[in-house]
């Protein structure tokens, strides 16, 4: 078969250029938290990270949403999406955490990701800092107090290096302040927390507000401890001296044996034994029955990743030049039955902007 000069290099030409119905490269993710998939936490951060992947286009249907939430693993044409837990609230000694550590790096290598995400302090600190530098964008959500402290960029308002993220405000002064509007006679509060990563991040920040005379309430004592006997002491002995409890954190307490505290199981004994009101930082304390909280939203800080994801892969920005995130604080939130246990009427309480009417630690481990 002959063909003249001009069909040659028509044929020529055609060959050098790209086939529009190519199929495209497939992107890379690889999703790293910190906790466990029945954290309460991680269920809602799920949702905005969901809710976002939709949004922003790297996800096309609900259901590949829900075969991602229920597998830790989807593939479509665009983007392969896989998940890995560091169960870091249950394994919280170093040496678990840094055999996670090695575990998940080890998948994460397998995979050969275009991009890491990573959930929280300890994913952030421990898988975060074996990527900064290399040619991978990272971005972390949930951090508690400022990237610095674990080496991972250089400013909250430039991070530099491959690398941005969500920050994790807690709004504990926010919590004080509506607290104190809730209940005026209240005067004097203590700080009830386990000894994580989070809990001392957490209670530092309460100090520091309380040096500086920031505070609404006056501090009498704070309690850091990862032992469910001394926790359960504390908490006894402060409500004869403290009107109020400021609940940080509860989710490494850990028995005499050194077996993991359920925390719904601690939030239940609380619940049946202090007869003072508290307020806590997040939603799912007030799930689990606490009775108040200005939410430092769980959804936010999933879709807050996804929105900074969209701006690296589909904008083309360099991380290192995007600030970090403080997303807007969530709801007002009040638990109605932890009221009524308290003989607290919310009648007139017109700044409340949800009500809960469960709870949850009651639910699984009842009076």
């Amino acid at each position: 078969m002959k063909f003249s000069h001009s069909v040659l290099i028509s044929l020529v030409i055609l060959a050098l250029i790209p086939n529009a119905y190519a199929q495209p490269k497939i992107l890379r993710i690889f999703v790293v938290n910190s906790y466990h998939r029945e954290y309460l936490w991680e269920q809602e951060a799920n949702e905005g990270f969901c809710a976002a992947m939709l949004d922003f286009k790297f996800l096309d249907t609900k259901e590949q949403a829900q075969e991602y939430t229920q597998n830790d693993y989807v593939e479509t044409d665009k983007v392969i999406l896989k998940k890995a837990w560091m169960d870091t609230k249950r394994k919280s000694s170093e040496s678990e955490m840094q055999q996670s550590a090695v575990d998940i790096l080890s998948q994460i290598k397998s995979f050969n990701p275009d991009l890491i995400i990573l959930g929280d302090d300890n994913a952030s600190n421990y898988i975060g800092n074996q990527y900064i530098d290399t040619n991978i964008p990272v971005i972390f959500r949930g951090i508690v107090g400022t990237p610095m402290k674990y080496g991972l960029g250089d400013s909250v308002d430039h991070p530099g290096h491959n690398i941005t993220g969500v920050l994790k405000p807690g709004y504990p002064r926010e919590n004080l302040e509506y607290f104190t509007k809730l209940l005026p006679q209240v005067k004097t509060f203590a700080v009830l927390s386990d000894d994580s990563e989070t809990g001392r991040a957490k209670a530092k920040e309460v100090i520091q507000l309380q040096e500086n005379g920031k505070l609404p309430l006056v501090l009498v004592e704070t309690v850091l401890t990862n032992s469910y006997a001394e926790w359960q002491a504390a908490a006894l002995r402060l409500q004869d001296k403290a009107d109020a409890f400021l609940i940080l954190n509860h989710n490494t307490l850990k028995d005499e044996t050194g077996v993991s505290v359920d925390p719904l199981k601690a939030a239940s004994w609380y619940l049946q034994n202090i007869k003072k009101p508290e307020m806590s930082w997040e939603k799912q304390f007030v799930n689990e029955g606490f009775l108040m909280t200005v939410d430092d939203s769980a959804f936010k800080q999933g879709y807050e990743v996804v929105r900074l994801a969209d701006m690296v892969i589909h904008k083309n920005k360099n991380p290192g030049d995007i600030p970090c995130v403080v997303p807007s604080r969530g709801k007002i939130i009040v638990n109605r039955q932890r009221a009524q246990m308290l003989g607290i009427d919310l009648s007139d309480k017109h700044f409340i902007e949800e009500y809960i009417d469960k709870e949850a630690a009651l639910e699984k481990y009842p009076q």
